[in-house]
């Protein structure tokens, strides 16, 4: 896939396989994008050198984790339970706050864990229907409520690449001032 020539989108969804380096794209637009900013970013929680969860953190601080080995929940993807009431208090919090007074909202991701809450697919949704413009990471899983999202007229799905995960960033910040 050779670069991305003027994108003129609201929505930006970034997807690829897991490890390729969606959420440090992200991060890398965030470092460098002008305006003010809502929304999330998710990170690995590591105990000696082995993944045993997520984290979750908005762009202006707040800390939660989003699923872990050790959390007590019925909701579970693979090995780990997913903690609902941080992704609604903080995650989806965020969502909704960015809504009224941000240029950009950041989700990452639309993903397995975070689709246990309905009120996470609806802020989302909202999100996606606002003037506000979106930038998020999605799954590449076949879901139907990720399908839904990806079927949208108002989305352009990027897949980082290795080849392109050096530049993608450049071009996501291209898109989101035009």
């Amino acid at each position: 896939m050779g670069k991305i020539k003027n994108l003129r989108w609201n929505n930006i969804l970034v997807t690829g396989r897991p490890g390729i380096g969606k959420t440090t794209v992200i991060l890398k637009v965030v470092q460098e994008f002008p305006g003010k900013m809502g929304g999330f970013i998710t990170r690995e929680i590591k105990r000696s050198g082995k993944r045993i969860g997520f984290e979750l953190e908005t762009l202006d601080g707040k800390k939660g984790v989003l699923a872990h080995i050790d959390v007590r929940s019925p909701y579970k993807v693979s090995k780990y339970r997913v903690n609902i009431e941080d992704l609604e208090k903080i995650g989806v919090k965020s969502i909704n706050n960015s809504m009224k007074d941000c240029e950009l909202i950041v989700i990452d991701e639309i993903g397995k864990m975070e689709l246990f809450s309905t009120y996470f697919k609806n802020a989302v949704l909202e999100a996606l229907n606002s003037d506000v413009k979106v930038l998020a990471t999605i799954t590449r899983s076949n879901l139907p409520f990720v399908n839904e999202i990806k079927e949208r007229k108002d989305v352009k799905i990027l897949e980082v690449t290795i080849k392109n995960r050096e530049y993608l960033h450049k071009e996501i910040l291209h898109s989101l001032s035009s």
